[in-house]
């Protein structure tokens, strides 16, 4: 649901990582409708227009329902926006609020005695308006029934772990890679280094970026001064995987690219994949992705 002065990154962040996951998947794990309060043209704060629908003609079948207030949000918190959102409570299985959309959930009185978070701009002012919410300091709070989040950089991080708790770590983390999320982590960072996800994706790009050779996991921990010992936990945290079958795993999702969009050889994609034996990158591929290389070219 869009709001006049709606951020469009924060949009954008939503929406990307499942049009990516559906092209990943290579169906149609996630489908959208874009729609405002009444419907018709809104405005994005840059001056992009959306086309929406009405919120009557909204199909009740979705699993999410995604706020997106960003300037001006206090203006949207009226009676009528509070019983649409008490409405959608019994329509949708999860309600969001992205940006400035905690706002409008709590006006409504859905956060009473619930976690929330908020654009760090009006973090403090959303505490003091409402004393009844639990407000954290954290990039996105997800729930069973509730979610919220900050701004942009947090709705993208909120929706790739959506795609991880309906899919898979390995999955999300296939789309996060689309949209190079955890380039150039800055290991140097002890804020950063605390946190298993960020040393994830920081290990996961590294294994990207060495593909053709690939480093040994003690290498890699060493790279990412960390001991092996702690990496592998992390992995398996995160990912219920060590970090040598999420290396395997990347390697052989870049030969199924490389396998539908070039016309190189197998034995180069092998290589391109830090296979040195076609055989052993033919075999792997099959127990990956149920048919070998050669037969999945033939059918893309």
């Amino acid at each position: 649901m869009l709001f006049e002065s709606f951020s469009n990154h924060c949009l954008a962040n939503a929406i990307e990582p499942f049009r990516a996951a559906n092209t990943i998947a290579r169906r149609q794990l996630y489908d959208w409708q874009i729609f405002s309060l009444d419907g018709g043209t809104v405005t994005s704060s840059s001056g992009l227009p959306v086309a929406t629908q009405s919120w009557t003609a909204v199909r009740p079948e979705g699993t999410f329902l995604f706020l997106m207030p960003s300037y001006g949000h206090a203006r949207f918190a009226t009676p009528r926006m509070n019983q649409v959102l008490r409405a959608a409570r019994k329509r949708f299985s999860m309600l969001a609020g992205l940006d400035m959309g905690a706002w409008l959930l709590a006006a409504a009185g859905l956060l009473e005695g619930r976690r929330a978070t908020i654009h760090w701009d009006e973090f403090n002012a959303f505490a003091e308006a409402f004393p009844d919410v639990d407000v954290v300091d954290e990039r996105f709070v997800l729930e069973q029934d509730l979610a919220t989040c900050g701004g942009a950089t947090t709705a993208f991080e909120l929706t790739l772990e959506l795609i991880k708790r309906h899919h898979s770590p390995m999955f999300a983390l296939e789309v996060g890679a689309l949209f190079m999320h955890g380039d150039r982590q800055n290991l140097h960072d002890p804020i950063q280094r605390m946190s298993s996800d960020a040393l994830v994706r920081s290990a996961s790009t590294l294994m990207r970026r060495t593909i053709e050779e690939p480093l040994t996991i003690p290498d890699l921990a060493r790279h990412l001064k960390v001991d092996q010992r702690s990496l592998e936990e992390k992995f398996r945290n995160e990912m219920n995987m060590t970090p040598l079958a999420v290396y395997k795993a990347i390697r052989l999702r870049e030969a199924r690219r490389l396998v539908e969009l070039t016309q190189m050889s197998i034995a180069e994609i092998a290589e391109r994949c830090g296979y040195r034996d076609t055989s052993a990158m033919t075999r792997a591929y099959r127990l990956e992705f149920g048919e070998p290389p050669r037969v999945h070219r033939k059918g893309a």
